[in-house]
């Protein structure tokens, strides 16, 4: 069945339906990585966009749940230039259209998606639409707030094995893997909704406070900034990831800006600006630091190879840290370490 991706700006791409039909309004963008796409239609930062990927077979090996970085489809539909019907991998428990089926995902394949890419990298991120009638569009429907469509309702615990520190984390739009990540280095965390307020986190003395980001302009949340300046003021051992650290710079009182089209895949590259080093990245944000806000309390600690924009923050006058970047891939696995360090009550010592 025919179906149609159509963009504000006029541009109109024919494919064919897979998962479930409908029409859905979103945010088209565009990420790069050659591998990882369960990861990324988990991800809960991809709330309320539509996702365009580039590389050109998606769903070769299937559908693995021990993958997921979230317990559901999180983008409100998924654009690829072919996806495979017969998925071939050991862990494999099944096909992508099947998947969208159960998952209530909209998604089309047959798309020129190097065009598509194209397209948004010139024209910058563009609403669109995919419907089965491209005469007929609305491109009206919301695409803000995703940050309570995606944080957990309930309070819960991912329990370390052989735990030594205790670590809140502010849910507003975590990856399974942060958890894991500080599970294995034995922080148990605590998972808070959103809109929990800082004095009931601090009740419970946690030995370090994990800020975990999602989807969305962080402008728009202004009583979770509130509650974060709380947090920080706080001075127990803090750690801002993704639009955490966006959030976290907006309750110092810094700017935020907008790219052109945003960073997003598993291949970004981030370069450590006191060693030099060049580490590759997992990111999905258009928001970012605005570097020439910072008041001397923060250095910048990461920027972006390519555009030389913010990428991390070093807090001098408490013990915390912050990157836009995921904790992951194994490249800057080291900065759970260096939060755990901060617990410890070490220098703030990335190496």
């Amino acid at each position: 069945m025919h179906g149609y991706l159509v963009l504000e700006n006029g541009k109109v791409f024919k494919g064919q339906r897979f998962g479930i039909g409908g029409d859905v309004t979103a945010e088209v963008v565009f990420t790069t990585g050659m591998t990882g796409y369960l990861e990324i239609l988990t991800d809960k930062s991809y709330a309320g966009q539509i996702v365009v990927q580039t590389f050109p077979l998606i769903g070769n090996y299937g559908v693995i749940p021990p993958d997921f970085e979230g317990g559901s489809v999180t983008p409100a539909g998924y654009v690829v230039k072919e996806w495979c019907q017969i998925p071939s991998n050991f862990r494999s428990e099944g096909n992508l259209d099947t998947f969208f089926v159960e998952q209530g995902v909209i998604a089309l394949a047959g798309i020129d998606t190097r065009a598509l890419t194209k397209v948004i990298r010139e024209a910058g991120v563009l609403r669109g639409c995919i419907t089965d009638n491209p005469e007929n569009v609305d491109f009206g429907a919301s695409i803000q707030g995703k940050v309570a469509q995606v944080s957990t309702k309930e309070i819960y615990t991912v329990q370390a094995e052989n735990e030594t520190y205790k670590v809140a984390l502010l849910d507003c739009g975590v990856r399974n893997s942060i958890c894991q990540a500080l599970a294995e280095r034995g922080a148990s965390v605590t998972i808070y909704p959103h809109d929990t307020k800082a004095a009931d986190i601090l009740a419970t003395k946690p030995d370090g406070i994990v800020i975990a980001g999602g989807p969305g302009n962080p402008t728009e949340y202004e009583a979770i900034v509130a509650e974060v300046k709380t947090l920080a003021d706080a001075k127990i051992p803090l750690f801002g990831i993704s639009l955490g650290h966006q959030l976290l710079a907006l309750a110092h009182g810094y700017k935020i800006d907008t790219l052109h089209t945003g960073h997003r895949g598993s291949n970004q590259p981030v370069r450590h600006t006191e060693t030099g080093k060049v580490c590759i990245t997992g990111q999905n944000h258009r928001y970012v630091v605005d570097a020439s806000s910072l008041d001397g309390q923060a250095k910048v600690l990461f920027e972006h190879v390519n555009d030389q924009s913010c990428e991390g923050l070093r807090y001098l006058d408490k013990p915390a840290l912050s990157v836009q970047f995921y904790g992951g891939p194994k490249d800057t696995l080291f900065l759970f370490d260096d939060f755990i360090k901060l617990m410890e009550g070490q220098s703030h010592a990335i190496k």
